[in-house]
């Protein structure tokens, strides 16, 4: 079985990759299984911070030099992979629920940062 959100995998689905594209494909998912009720800013907040930390556990005992090499072991890499691909589908699906544009909101939180943190 082929996970539907896994981009290296080929299939029927394959769009230019964008994150319309992306939430669409999210949301389509998710109303297919019946999962709208559950995908509430609280419940996807609370997803995004386990699986967040799902990946900071992959970190946690290695030293720096370690943390650096983390994808030159294979299934450590897709542990990695996949934690950074949950994260970003219940961040996406996060910004949808709530009318957040997540590339306007880094783009302005960047523009803030280097005011705000100059040269």
């Amino acid at each position: 079985m082929t996970d539907p959100l896994d981009a290296s995998q080929p299939g029927p689905h394959r769009e230019p990759l964008d994150v319309a594209t992306l939430q669409r494909r999210l949301a389509d998912f998710a109303a297919a299984r019946n999962w709208q009720p559950y995908h509430t800013p609280k419940n996807l907040a609370t997803a995004l911070s386990v699986e967040a930390s799902e990946l900071v556990e992959i970190f946690q005992w290695l030293t720096p030099e370690e943390s650096a090499r983390v994808m030159a072991d294979p299934d450590t890499a897709h542990r990695v992979t996949d934690e950074v691909a949950d994260v970003l589908a219940y961040l996406l699906q996060l910004c949808e629920v709530l009318g957040v544009d997540p590339l306007a909101a880094l783009e302005a939180k960047i523009d803030r940062n280097e005011r705000r943190f100059p040269i």
